[in-house]
């Protein structure tokens, strides 16, 4: 995660918190990748931007959101693709200011808010087989 005073921080694994909890910092930007992937597909991913909107998808290892502008991701949709998405569900959730933790959504749902103007400030993200 891309996070406003921190710049990028370290990759996470599945599971485990990207960004930030209780500190008020927007996450700007998020990359995600698969590693040790043996099964065809990919992971793609878009995400929503103050004053942007939702941008275009993005694969495995490219960075959605922005970078140096200081624009708030406000929401992400993420999926697999290929055998991946056969074989798999991908689970995430979104940590959105004044509201917390999001129930988790799946598989190309919307995680986070559009037209509230409220900044997202940590994602998780999980594989589960089908």
């Amino acid at each position: 995660a891309h996070t406003a005073n921190i710049g990028w921080m370290n990759y996470v694994k599945a599971d485990a918190l990207a960004g930030t909890t209780g500190q008020s910092r927007q996450m700007e930007a998020v990359t995600i990748k698969l590693s040790g992937n043996t099964i065809s597909g990919s992971i793609r991913y878009k995400a929503h931007v103050a004053d942007i909107g939702w941008q275009d998808w993005v694969e495995n290892g490219k960075d959605a959101g922005t970078t140096g502008k200081s624009k708030r991701m406000e929401a992400i949709m993420i999926e697999l693709t290929g055998e991946l998405a056969k074989k798999y569900d991908i689970y995430y959730r979104a940590h959105v200011a004044n509201i917390g933790w999001q129930d988790w959504v799946k598989n190309g749902a919307v995680a986070g808010t559009t037209g509230k103007s409220l900044r997202m400030e940590a994602v998780q993200i999980k594989l589960v087989a089908k």
